[in-house]
């Protein structure tokens, strides 16, 4: 004789799937039956001058004008700072094996990546510098730098 293929934890899934799918079907005849829910007021929500969400809507006599040119989408433009074009600085770093280091200017006390390929000459740590700026992919790079 063969044994029966369905076992009991398989009949019990059956059930419940079918017992799911039975509370689905009244629940939807049910809603047929009795439309109703929330109107298209009861579900609105506004906002008041403060930016809070209120229920009732807003007072047109609060409203504030803004000029368009007032609205600010992006930074500010900078003014462009006069700045010397050759600076001076300290070698705070600098490894020669890898052939990159670090100059701190002396004027805004920032720290300037700065590559062996933009020396006039050898520079080693503790070294007085002058140097120029130029923007570099990830930021500020020292290039022309020799010692004082």
């Amino acid at each position: 004789m063969a044994r029966s293929t369905e076992t009991f934890s398989k009949k019990e899934k059956e059930k419940a799937r079918l017992k799911k799918a039975k509370e689905k079907k009244e629940k939807a005849e049910y809603r047929k039956a009795n439309p109703g829910g929330s109107s298209l007021e009861d579900m609105m929500a506004y906002t008041d001058e403060y930016g809070n969400i209120t229920s009732t809507p807003p007072d047109p006599s609060r409203k504030i004008k803004v000029n368009l040119e007032d609205i600010q989408v992006s930074v500010a433009k900078q003014e462009d700072i006069p700045f010397d074009a050759v600076r001076n600085g300290i070698v705070s770093f600098f490894n020669e094996a890898k052939g990159y280091g670090f100059i701190k200017d002396l004027q805004t006390q920032e720290s300037i990546f700065v590559h062996i390929n933009a020396l006039t000459e050898p520079i080693k740590e503790n070294n007085a510098v002058t140097f120029e700026v130029e923007q570099g992919q990830k930021g500020l790079t020292a290039v022309k730098v020799k010692k004082k």
